[in-house]
């Protein structure tokens, strides 16, 4: 079974190699090409090396002279075959080299690409560390054969016009060359089979290893407030030495297949010495014919050694392109339609029976509620109840099982993605911030904001403040995360960011938590007010956020259970009064009124 396996792995690397040949034909030609003058010209070296020691360094021994003339053309023919193989070897790099980096940026764009219009229901079921790796290391490796890929065509290249020559020169040492070939390519095959299962093996493993560091990195706060120190370097040093194991392993068999390598062509060498003597004796060969095979079989190793970098890197090469092609390959897409919506004013939003589930739980049940144009609507309910996801549903960031989200009438999936995302704006639960400017992490490089619209949303978002005294105002740089900001101060930006767009409706997923209750007041006022322009959906845990909506959704379980005013709900909804009121009670500084 693991031969069966190992032919696989061996044909799918051929495949990859194929494909990669397709997608950069100049490329691979321009090196194989260096590559095929390079292995004819260490033939015609070999031969000219034989034709000095026979007809000119053999005479002057026996003759006792050298003529001047011949050294002169014996250094010219030298000078001219180094000039040329080193033209060789720059065609053979340059075009190696080029391919394979063009290929890994072409491929490192693709997976990125891919991550960007996958849904985050896609991101959410795999570790960022196993993205990471897919779009560096596993690209890497996808690729690795491509460098020595044209030094082992012009190889082969080589090898046939060596069996020619040495036919041509003695039938009876050719067969030397017929017996040495066949074994190094044999050779080469055993070695990949051994190899395959080693370098999938590790390059599992580094995916792994990529995956544990970041979520160490990731969750450095937890790591050392909660003491977890020496428990996550211990987990590290786990899966380190797992893969480290795995790549002694790797190198293990690599420093045994090496000095057999190695060791064949001088076996070869050996034997023309030998039979070439006798031969010699019989006068069936010359010296110049003796000389030019030895010298061809002492220089025949480090080339024919190309075949097998191509070919012990094959399982590595498989291992990451299929990695790569998982990722190119996943499903998940959102559709969208070629509607642009049109207008500047607040647009309208609802939710019409929709039903949405995680895997097997439904999360939402005939949900029906309604954000008319311009006013504010508070999503209002316990943990779990369904808040965060009707948030994603309203800006399409997953589409319900069942049921319809309208945007001024208009389903969702008729939008255009560009049009969606110019009339909708989501500011989650928890604010990102690049490792930027304040105004590259409000601005985005958008066409149309400007630094006046920047000014305008951070004043919206209350954040005006705060950026005017920081040192370099617009031009600070915030460290990533935000390092350098505060918890509301990081929201605030977030919330300006969203606003900065010109959204005409912005959903605000308690995207305030951080911030002072008053300041959250003055910035739902300013979002109420005619400069924003937006209807509102906000998830609201606080009554003086709760109270400053048009009207309230309260959701228990996933399901609509009433609508209306704050006031209405607090003397109708015992269930409604008895969760705000519960919260008021656990956070009894934030208990204020508008």
């Amino acid at each position: 079974m693991t031969t069966r396996a190992s032919r696989d792995v061996l044909g799918r690397g051929l495949r990859v190699l194929g494909r990669a040949i397709r997608t950069e034909p100049r490329l691979f030609t321009i090196g194989t090409i260096g590559s095929s003058l390079f292995g004819l010209l260490v033939i015609a070296n070999a031969y000219v090396v034989g034709a000095v020691i026979g007809e000119v360094v053999v005479p002057a021994f026996t003759e006792r002279r050298v003529g001047a003339a011949g050294l002169w053309l014996i250094a010219a023919v030298f000078l001219g075959i180094s000039v040329l193989r080193v033209a060789a070897i720059f065609g053979r790099r340059l075009g190696a080299g080029f391919m394979q980096f063009r290929l890994q940026a072409r491929y490192r764009r693709a997976v990125t690409r891919r991550y960007l219009s996958l849904p985050p229901a896609w991101h959410q079921r795999h570790a960022t560390g196993t993205l990471l790796s897919n779009a560096n290391s596993d690209v890497e490796a996808a690729f690795v054969p491509i460098a020595p890929l044209p030094f082992a065509v012009g190889t082969i290249v080589m090898i046939g016009a060596a069996m020619v020559s040495l036919f041509l020169t003695d039938w009876v040492l050719a067969l030397i060359g017929v017996a040495l070939f066949p074994s190094l390519f044999l050779l080469n095959l055993v070695y990949s089979r051994r190899m395959s299962p080693r370098q999938i093996r590790a390059q599992q493993l580094r995916a792994k290893v990529s995956a544990v560091a970041h979520e160490s990195f990731d969750g450095a706060l937890v790591v050392k407030t909660m003491g977890r120190e020496a428990a996550e370097s211990d987990r590290f040093r786990a899966h380190v030495t797992e893969l480290r194991d795995a790549l002694v392993s790797v190198g293990r068999l690599r420093g045994l297949f090496d000095p057999l390598m190695d060791s064949l062509p001088s076996v070869g060498t050996l034997a023309v010495l030998l039979l070439g003597a006798w031969r010699l004796q019989t006068g069936a060969l010359g010296v110049t014919e003796l000389v030019s095979v030895a010298f061809l079989f002492t220089v025949l190793a480090f080339p024919v050694r190309a075949i097998g970098w191509v070919v012990a890197e094959l399982p590595r090469s498989v291992a990451g392109w299929e990695r790569v092609q998982a990722v190119l390959a996943a499903d998940g897409d959102l559709a969208y339609g070629p509607v642009v919506p049109a207008g500047s004013h607040p647009a309208a939003l609802s939710f019409e029976q929709v039903h949405f589930s995680y895997g097997e739980g439904e999360v939402l049940h005939d949900v029906s509620f309604t954000v008319p144009a311009g006013r504010t609507v508070a999503l209002v309910g316990a943990t779990g109840s369904g808040k965060s996801t009707i948030a994603s549903l309203a800006v399409r960031l997953v589409d319900p099982d069942s049921g319809t989200v309208r945007l001024d009438g208009t389903p969702l999936p008729e939008l255009s993605e560009s049009g969606l995302a110019g009339a909708t704006a989501l500011v989650p639960q928890i604010p990102f911030i690049f490792d930027d400017s304040v105004r590259g992490n409000v601005t985005l490089d958008r066409a149309g904001v400007d630094d006046d619209a920047a000014w305008s949303a951070l004043r919206l978002a209350e954040a005006d403040g705060f950026v005017a005294n920081l040192p370099e105002g617009l031009d600070t740089a915030v460290g990533e995360r935000g390092t350098s900001l505060s918890g509301g101060q990081r929201q605030r930006l977030t919330l300006a960011r969203a606003l900065a767009g010109r959204p005409r409706l912005l959903v605000l997923d308690d995207a305030t938590s951080a911030v002072d209750p008053r300041v959250e007041a003055a910035i739902l006022a300013s979002l109420r007010g005619a400069d924003a322009g937006a209807s509102i959906l906000v998830v609201a845990y606080r009554r003086a956020t709760i109270a400053l909506a048009d009207e309230v959704v309260f959701l228990e379980d996933g399901k609509v259970v009433a609508t209306g005013t704050h006031a209405a709900l607090m003397a109708a909804e015992p269930g409604y009064r008895a969760l705000v009121t519960a919260y008021e009670k656990t956070h009894p500084t934030e208990a204020v009124q508008p």
